[in-house]
């Protein structure tokens, strides 16, 4: 008998699947597919459904257990598919007993979720780098986002269980240690003393010396406190990378948005992280083609990849999600989001060539991963030369690059 997960969206999706696996299996649950879901966009709940079309087909016997985020919002969309066995919450998936229920739709009030769940891992199954989620959920509502409606209000995992996590990881072998969470720059406003994330992550380094590489997931940068900016400017095993929330480059869709930060705010912080860090490179979300957006609009997001010197975009074509006040108003027309999310990427392509450019001729340290690649400290992908066993760091030189990724000679 088998029990497999195949997991949809985000870090803080793959960091829980391992935890799914080990809870479903304490619960005795076998000849099972578990679907972890993610409902960032309406594109990500149609490939989970296509997905669990051809999960059954392929395998006509096996059981289908959908969970995640998209099966919290919509539970009744899933449970209506015949290949689905079983619908499942984000706070039930996390326990065997979630498992050992027997309800069909099992999928409880996550806004009643108090605590983060302290479910320890010892491995991330396929990845060279392990992910450690020290918060969950959200306490803001902007206007495109249904993410707090599956993920909750913002908790946060007391710091002694943190780095108790991440040493546990360490022991095991990951040389590079990845802080997860839904809104982690909000790290520790419902803890006692509300610690922040700086202090976290200075805590971290100080009490898990063995640890090579320290690195943040997406990032609010309206959030970030003085401590964070001081171990950027300090802390060398603090990798010189960070994915900013953005979103957009003109402020009357910002405030559309519900962003809490303005274009200016967003420049001034890229500038001021650059001077700390001279080394450091920006990832960037961008949406193409919210409700309201004119040429105008469009183009200050443009400008913002040169503004706040961005090396690489994740481009979101806007998307309705039901539910949302951005639902409710004046929508542009699909082809036109289309064309201005493909110039966003085009933008974007042409901002990491410039990137992988800068680096042709520099000896750069890398963390080896599956496949021949190698990521650098600022997050980059290397063809590497020689194979090389997975999570290994090595120091390469640099003779070239092909557009995507950069080439060790």
């Amino acid at each position: 008998m088998s029990l497999d997960v195949v997991t949809f969206g985000c870090r803080l999706n793959i960091a829980e699947s391992e935890v799914i696996r080990r809870e479903a299996s304490a619960a005795g649950v076998d000849n099972t597919v578990i679907v972890n879901t993610c409902n960032v966009t309406g594109e990500a709940v149609r490939q989970a459904r296509q997905t669990i079309r051809r999960i059954k087909r392929e395998k006509p016997d096996a059981n289908i257990v959908v969970t995640g985020c998209a099966a919290q919002t919509a539970p009744e969309q899933f449970a209506a598919m015949t290949e689905v066995a079983r619908v499942l919450g984000n706070e039930e998936k996390l326990s065997a007993e979630g498992w050992r229920s027997t309800e069909r739709v099992d999928v409880g009030d996550i806004m009643a979720a108090k605590l983060p769940h302290r479910h320890g891992i010892d491995h991330i199954e396929g990845h060279t780098r392990a992910f450690v989620q020290v918060q969950n959920g959200c306490d803001h509502r902007c206007t495109f986002c249904i993410i707090p409606f599956g993920r909750g209000n913002s908790r946060s995992l007391p710091m002694d269980d943190a780095v108790a996590q991440v040493q546990r990881l360490v022991t095991n072998g990951y040389r590079e240690i990845v802080l997860t969470g839904v809104d982690i720059t909000s790290y520790g406003a419902d803890l006692p003393e509300t610690p922040r994330l700086g202090a976290l992550v200075k805590r971290i380094l100080r009490d898990v010396p063995e640890l090579a590489r320290l690195r943040l997931s997406s990032i609010d940068s309206v959030e970030v406190d003085d401590d964070l900016l001081d171990a950027f400017a300090t802390e060398s095993r603090l990798m010189p990378h960070l994915h900013l929330s953005l979103q957009h480059g003109d402020d009357l869709i910002l405030k559309r948005m519900k962003r809490r930060h303005s274009r200016g705010d967003a420049i001034a912080f890229s500038n001021a992280v650059r001077r700390v860090r001279p080394d450091v490179v920006f990832g960037a979300d961008i949406i193409a083609g919210f409700p309201t957006e004119t040429e105008a609009m469009f183009q200050r997001s443009l400008d913002l990849v040169a503004d706040c010197g961005l090396t690489q975009l994740h481009v979101f074509p806007f998307s309705p999600r039901p539910g949302t006040p951005a639902a409710r108003m004046p929508q542009l027309d699909r082809g036109l989001i289309k064309q201005r999310a493909a110039r966003l990427r085009v933008a974007g392509e042409a901002a990491l060539r410039a990137h992988l450019e800068r680096q042709v001729g520099a000896r750069l340290r890398v963390l080896t991963e599956r496949g021949g690649i190698g990521r650098t400290e600022q997050f980059t992908a290397v063809r590497l030369a020689q194979p090389a066993a997975p999570g290994m760091l090595l120091d390469i030189a640099v003779s070239g690059h092909d557009g995507r990724q950069l080439l060790a000679a």
